[in-house]
């Protein structure tokens, strides 16, 4: 897997970025998380046919995840049975699990890499001295196919929610 210098920094020193940045037109690699239960599940292929909104965060235990997050669960509410939401960290299932329990998360499947680690090396999002992803966000097809990629250049950095949101829709 390779290994990039010069990407991205943490805290103001520069980190390791594991994976090439997923493009436009790329097929989107499958990947192995856990659910909540501990069980284990394949990202894309637990939503076939669907248009998928893959979000990469760093812990939900921040306030830009928790926010992002919450946003996420309350948009889906209002899209498509067509578009799953899918929100990918290094957080541990039950860490998860009982974030999601006290924020009422029900709308969007939170999944964790800390067991596999395939996700993040797959879509260029892990960060190999800290062991967490940097903000990231995809739409792919149904296909497939990412037509949209969006790597935050800084932590603290929210997606434009909007954008993602109309670039799922317009693939219903």
């Amino acid at each position: 897997m390779i290994e990039r210098k010069g990407v991205f920094t943490f805290r103001n020193r520069d980190v390791t970025v594991i994976g090439e940045d997923v493009k436009l037109g790329d097929q989107a690699a499958e990947f192995e998380v856990l659910n909540q239960d501990f069980e284990a599940v394949k990202g894309l292929a637990s939503t076939a046919g669907k248009v998928r909104i893959i979000a990469a965060i760093p812990s939900l235990e921040t306030s830009v995840c928790d926010r992002e997050t919450r946003r996420f669960n309350q948009e889906a509410a209002n899209l498509s049975k067509d578009i799953a939401i899918l929100v990918v960290s290094m957080d541990l299932p039950y860490t998860q699990k009982r974030w999601c329990g006290a924020a009422g998360i029900d709308q969007v499947t939170v999944a964790s890499d800390a067991n596999y680690k395939e996700f993040g090396p797959r879509y260029g999002v892990l960060l190999k001295e800290v062991g967490v992803f940097r903000r990231a966000i995809f739409v792919v097809d149904q296909k497939g196919t990412i037509t949209y990629a969006a790597y935050m250049p800084v932590l603290g950095d929210e997606p434009n929610y909007e954008e993602v949101i109309a670039a799922a829709r317009k693939l219903v």
